[in-house]
């Protein structure tokens, strides 16, 4: 049955929300498809649920494809399995968390990996049942302490999360790969740029793991991408870390008098005009930089940690916290308060470093137990530093790694910076911002050992089961859709996706007019084509176009005063194409249009996995011959 604006559930608007800052946000509040109902939290109108159902239908479809059953959890779950899966602690503040009547803890799921798990172990017992896909498409919940940008970030979400079940690792990679292929299928018909990048497990854990990023300078993710293929979250780079250095012959540490040098800038002058280098001047690069940072861990605990870099690097905290190095689930890593570093008097603002002294240890010295102290990977045993001599007004020269000062382990802390060399020997690094749309895990064995998943392997013999997730954001994926394609006027939905697949408008107060488009409509549903109708006749034509526009569907059907010479004009807003066409030939033409649309889409599917799997042979082949090219060069 056909939409009519006379009766839809729609209201448009003039003015953006308040506090909307990107395209999407506006555009969805003010074309009627969504509404705020607290911070992060949004109702949905028919037509974004119109939206929404043709983006679920495309992911249940490639779901489908991939061998994935669908089910459904409930959103409300005991904290017990949370707590014995150890992620009660280790989301933290990010969870919704409430009790019942008789006190017992509750949360509003923010992923369903536990019951998931259970719910498998509850039927299934032998190795015969296995390899076997579930996924939901169900509603999360976290409490975000910023939320912004719409359905980008949002407390209350729509997410699409899978899990495979394996007897072995091979079997995990094959369920990989087959959900891998269905995410780049989903995204393609969808319509939205997407790339698979490297990533870290943070909290999920597990082994191997993939990011989709849609590239958009709204994004609040940074990832890198070099000429020659290579792609990650900047949380996943790694340092190309040099040899160690041997350190026979530097000058014994030794401290100097450096008044009124509490920056990198200020010490490298300084060491460039009082203590001269014999065969070059100082640069930044060769200063040791000791940043603080305050660790707060799942459960609440607050620790000070150091963190050391070459000082011509910034500290990424993100890239830090993501790294999984410092705490086991996710963490929070800021930079140190006042109130952190008076509770450290040992740490001299501007002058902090690993110290000398092994009768008053700080950081970094054998013994020391006050601070954890962890260092970039470029600071490799037997290089040679700058740094603070934990006293006012003084540094410490010729200071060694590995001679005169260790850590507690390296940490991928350095802000990654344009022209980094790719760890892969690819090039060069570009970095690009983006959305997350969605991310796949090599999961393992954590979940099914925590909740002792089972099953009798081919010897009668009790084994865990590895296991595989796949998560891909449905609402997030939607904004980044009305991101791709809008115009100054309003949004512009491909045509598969849009609310209805023509918008026809009555543009005049004739009985004739009316009943024409009333003529279309029932035409054009009958052959399957879905309407939204324009009936509304206190309305201007003007007005009329207006919502047109901020509505999105891109066929528009305009019946108006060319009605009386037998035509009407149809706009594809997509093509930029308008045009008039005889009344008999309206229903036909736009029917073939829209079907031709919707397999353009359909077909995008398959060249998208057939792209990847050209480019990921010539990454290989590339590969493969630098590898020979390396081989045979001369050794030295």
């Amino acid at each position: 049955m056909a939409l009519r604006m006379s009766s839809l559930f729609v209201r448009t608007q003039k003015e953006d929300p308040v506090g909307a800052e990107v395209a999407s946000h506006k555009l969805l509040h003010r074309a009627g498809y969504i509404r705020r109902s607290a911070p992060g939290i949004y109702t949905w109108l028919p037509l974004g649920l119109a939206v929404l159902g043709k983006i679920e239908a495309i992911v249940r479809e490639e779901m489908a494809r991939a061998g994935s059953q669908e089910v459904h959890f409930p959103s409300l779950l005991p904290a017990e399995v949370y707590k014995q899966s150890g992620r009660w602690e280790a989301f933290g503040p990010d969870l919704f968390s409430l009790q019942d009547r008789k006190k017992n803890d509750y949360i509003l799921a923010p992923t369903h990996e536990e019951f998931f798990t259970l719910l498998v172990k509850d039927l299934y017992s032998s190795y015969k049942d296995l390899p076997l896909s579930l996924y939901q498409i169900q509603t999360k919940y976290r409490d975000e302490a910023r939320p912004r940008a719409g359905l980008l970030r949002g407390r209350e979400f729509i997410m699409k999360d899978a899990y495979s079940f394996d007897i072995d690792d091979a079997g995990l990679d094959a369920s990989y790969e087959a959900m891998r292929v269905a995410y780049l299928r989903a995204f393609a018909r969808l319509g939205l740029p997407c790339l698979p990048v490297k990533a870290t497990p943070g909290a999920m854990g597990g082994s191997g793991t993939e990011e989709f990023i849609y590239p958009s300078e709204v994004g609040e993710d940074t990832f890198v991408r070099s000429a020659g293929g290579y792609a990650a979250n900047v949380e996943a780079v790694t340092s190309i870390v040099p040899d160690p250095i041997p350190f026979d012959g530097i000058p014994a540490a030794h401290v100097e008098d450096t008044p009124d040098t509490p920056t990198i800038e200020t010490l490298v002058a300084a060491a460039n005009a009082d203590h001269p280098r014999e065969d070059r001047e100082w640069t930044a690069a060769d200063t040791l930089k000791n940043v603080v940072c305050a660790l707060t861990h799942p459960d609440g605990t607050r620790e000070v940690i150091v963190i050391g870099l070459p000082g011509d690097r910034e500290v990424d905290l993100d890239r830090a916290a993501g790294t999984g190095m410092l705490s086991t689930g996710e963490v929070d890593l800021e930079a140190a308060t006042a109130e952190d570093l008076a509770m450290h008097p040992e740490l001299v603002k501007g002058y902090i470093g690993p110290g000398l002294d092994l009768d008053h240890p700080v950081l970094g010295l054998e013994g020391s137990t006050k601070l954890r102290y962890f260092l970039d990977p470029r600071i490799v045993p037997g290089t040679r530093w700058i740094t603070g001599a934990n006293e006012h007004g003084k540094h410490v020269f010729d200071l060694v790694a590995g001679r005169d000062f260790v850590s507690d382990g390296t940490i991928e802390a350095a802000e990654v910076v344009i022209g980094d060399p790719a760890p892969d020997g690819s090039g060069p690094l570009e970095l690009a911002r983006g959305v997350e749309i969605g991310q796949i895990f090599k999961l393992g064995r954590r979940y099914a050992e925590a909740l002792d998943l089972t099953v009798l392997d081919q010897n009668g013999k009790t084994a865990a089961v590895t296991m595989g997730s796949y998560g891909l954001g449905v609402t997030r994926v939607m904004a980044c859709i009305a991101e791709e394609y809008h115009t100054e006027a309003g949004l512009l939905w491909p045509q598969h996706l849009a609310p209805a697949d023509v918008h026809i408008i009555a543009a005049g107060k004739g009985e004739d007019i009316a009943e024409a488009a009333e003529a279309l409509t029932a035409d054009l549903e009958a052959e399957g084509v879905s309407v939204l109708l324009d009936d509304r006749t206190k309305v201007s034509p003007g007005f009329k176009f207006a919502d047109a526009e901020l509505i999105g569907i891109p066929t528009l059907i305009v019946v108006g005063r060319g009605l009386a010479d037998g035509v009407v004009e149809v706009r594809d807003r997509f093509a930029d194409d308008k045009r008039e066409l005889p009344l008999a030939e309206v229903v036909p033409t736009t029917v073939a249009n829209v079907r031709a649309a919707y397999a353009r889409a359909a077909a995008a599917g398959d060249a998208a996995v057939v792209e990847d799997s050209i480019e990921a042979a010539i990454d290989d082949a590339e590969a493969a011959a630098a590898s020979a090219e390396a081989e045979s060069a001369p050794k030295a």
